[in-house]
């Protein structure tokens, strides 16, 4: 929206997307608000009328909540044709089942129980338990020892990359908000500078209004006494339709 000069006093909105339709307001109504110079928000009597209309509209209104949701795109099926742990695990939230308690007796050394301890077997099992357990914990103190000796030096340079990466957000944000309140600034510059011209034509507009209503009132009354007229002249038999250059069209006295 734009004065003739050319000032900007309203954004208007970007193109409607073809692929989204549910972001289109072609069937609504524009509105042409002007905040920095119009009054009427903080008028409690305006508000109190505007949800009178709001809840008269919910209440004529037929259509249903599935009806807002129509012109969405339809949720994508899911497929765990490859995944199916991810399908069981899908079908038992959507069952509202618990989670599967993890098992941990593997991490667990025991003995054979009593009615295997003759069994070599069952002490082979155990054993080769036994060093794969024995092996993982070697493991985990080599880790913990390289985390002692370069753990600091990674935190420090993950930190960096963190803080490195927060000071661009920042930046983008700060940038952001200028453009925003540049934005403003220069809406709110432009609608104070421009509503003077606004009220007086407004008032104008009302001016034009009631001379038309007067004009009409004046033209209603014309009409009801030519009206008038036309019933005694028919009373008195005064023919009104008779042209002038045939003579008075009733009779002289």
């Amino acid at each position: 929206m734009a004065t003739s000069n050319g000032d900007i006093l309203m954004l208007e909105a970007p193109p409607p997307d073809a692929s989204r339709p549910w972001t289109s307001a072609s069937n609504a109504e524009v509105v042409d608000a002007l905040p920095y110079i119009d009054d009427d928000y903080a008028n409690p009597a305006v508000k109190r009328e505007v949800d009178r209309l709001v809840e008269e509209e919910m209440r004529r209104s037929s259509k249903k909540p599935s009806d807002f949701l129509k012109d969405l795109p339809p949720i994508p099926k899911l497929n765990f044709q490859d995944h199916p742990m991810l399908a069981r695990e899908f079908e038992r939230v959507r069952a509202g089942k618990p989670p599967v308690p993890l098992d941990m007796s593997r991490y667990g050394l025991e003995a054979p129980p009593m009615n295997k301890r003759n069994d070599e077997t069952a002490w082979k099992q155990a054993l080769q338990k036994a060093q794969r357990l024995l092996q993982h914990q070697v493991i985990r103190l080599e880790n913990l020892d390289l985390m002692s000796k370069h753990g600091p030096d990674v935190w420090k340079q993950y930190n960096q990359q963190l803080e490195a990466f927060l000071s661009r957000q920042q930046a983008m944000a700060l940038e952001q908000n200028e453009k925003i309140e540049n934005v403003n600034r220069e809406r709110k510059y432009h609608q104070q500078n421009t509503a003077y011209e606004l009220n007086a034509l407004s008032a104008q507009w009302r001016g034009l209004c009631l001379k038309n209503i007067e004009i009409q009132e004046a033209c209603a009354k014309i009409e009801n006494h030519l009206e008038e007229l036309r019933r005694e002249a028919a009373e008195r038999g005064w023919n009104l339709e008779v042209s002038k250059d045939n003579g008075p069209a009733f009779p002289l006295e």
